[in-house]
């Protein structure tokens, strides 16, 4: 195979390329062929929809209210209509001084301040610059503040002060409430004591108190010694066989014996103070079945005694004398019917 030098190509005219077009030739080709656009899918859902529109509707109406409610908070706070603070409860003892304090500044010239009493009934504390009902005699004023020098247990309750001023939004009213607890010391108690009873029988013994506040508790003393809730723990020789209840005041001997006869006195005792009733002597006594015996045999001797008599008077003819005169007199009482009954007939006839 020969060698040598390799033929020369054959030149070519080379032409700078065409600028490319941003849509190929078919692609331009078939876009002529296809129909006038129509709308596309995001024009097509952004139509008016009315299920859209009423969620638009209503969330504008919403926001309508949300304002028109912070409008009138901001009223409310602008014409100073306060909310209720925490409520307080101010504990007095009777017959001794309590402040009923209002929690506001200092009372000045344009403030106007109202003191009210809250129940079934309202009724002014304060009004008109002036103390009212029995409060003008013991009660005082402090600022906002009453002070009542001898509170009683009447004047338990709720109470309201109101405070009106004005200020640069309007008129600010503000008002604060209270409950005033009377604390009363336990009276003389009531006690009811037996001045006898049987041994081995149920006995109870009552105590009561109706004025203390709090309720009080009840303690009973027998010949002047406390006697043990739990009567285990104390002595031996005692009776351990009644039930204290502190509550109701009620001392119970289940199967009371001769060791219970004795002076018992009752006290009621709260935090205020204390109050006993005076002692009264319970007597145990035992059953007296001599005693008992004798009155059965009494009882049957008047009984023969009685029957004796009747059987007496039967033999000597008493009863008999009164059942003959009873005959004659009624004997004699048909014979005058009689005659007046014939009287009557002839007189007829004739």
């Amino acid at each position: 195979m020969p060698s040598g030098p390799a033929p020369p190509l054959p030149c070519k005219s080379v032409s700078a390329p065409a600028p490319r077009s941003s849509v190929p030739p078919r692609a331009a080709s078939r876009a002529s062929a296809l129909p006038p656009p129509g709308p596309s899918a995001s024009e097509e859902s952004a139509a008016p929809d009315p299920a859209k529109m009423a969620r638009r509707s209503r969330h504008r109406l919403l926001l309508l209210l949300l304002r028109y409610l912070v409008v009138a908070l901001d009223y409310h706070k602008a014409y100073g209509f306060s909310a209720s603070k925490d409520h307080q409860v101010v504990t007095a003892i009777e017959f001794q001084e309590v402040i009923l304090a209002c929690k506001y500044p200092k009372k000045t010239i344009s403030s106007r301040l109202e003191w009210k009493k809250l129940g079934r009934s309202v009724s002014f504390v304060y009004y008109q610059q002036a103390l009212q009902g029995d409060f003008k005699d013991r009660a005082e004023m402090i600022d906002f503040s009453i002070r009542i020098k001898n509170v009683t247990r009447n004047d338990a309750g709720k109470y309201r002060c109101e405070v009106s001023a004005p200020s640069e939004q309007g008129q600010n009213l503000e008002e604060d409430t209270l409950t005033l607890e009377v604390l009363v010391a336990p009276a003389v108690p009531s006690c009811e004591v037996p001045s006898s009873a049987l041994r081995g029988t149920v006995v109870e013994l009552r105590c009561q108190d109706k004025e203390g506040n709090p309720a009080p508790e009840y303690t009973w003393f027998k010949d002047g010694i406390r006697l043990l809730e739990n009567p285990k723990l104390g002595s031996p020789s005692a009776n351990s066989s009644y039930t204290m209840n502190t509550k109701s005041g009620t001392l119970q001997f289940n199967t009371v014996s001769k060791l219970d006869s004795g002076e018992y006195s009752c006290e009621a005792r709260n935090s205020v103070g204390h109050s006993r009733c005076p002692g009264k002597r319970m007597q145990v006594d035992d059953l007296n079945i001599s005693g008992i015996i004798a009155a059965v045999v009494v009882v049957a001797l008047v009984i023969s005694v009685c029957g004796l008599g009747v059987c007496y008077a039967q033999r000597k003819g008493y009863f008999s004398k009164e059942t003959s005169f009873q005959k004659s007199s009624s004997a004699s009482k048909a014979t005058a019917m009689s005659e007046n009954d014939f009287k009557h007939t002839k007189s007829f006839i004739i």
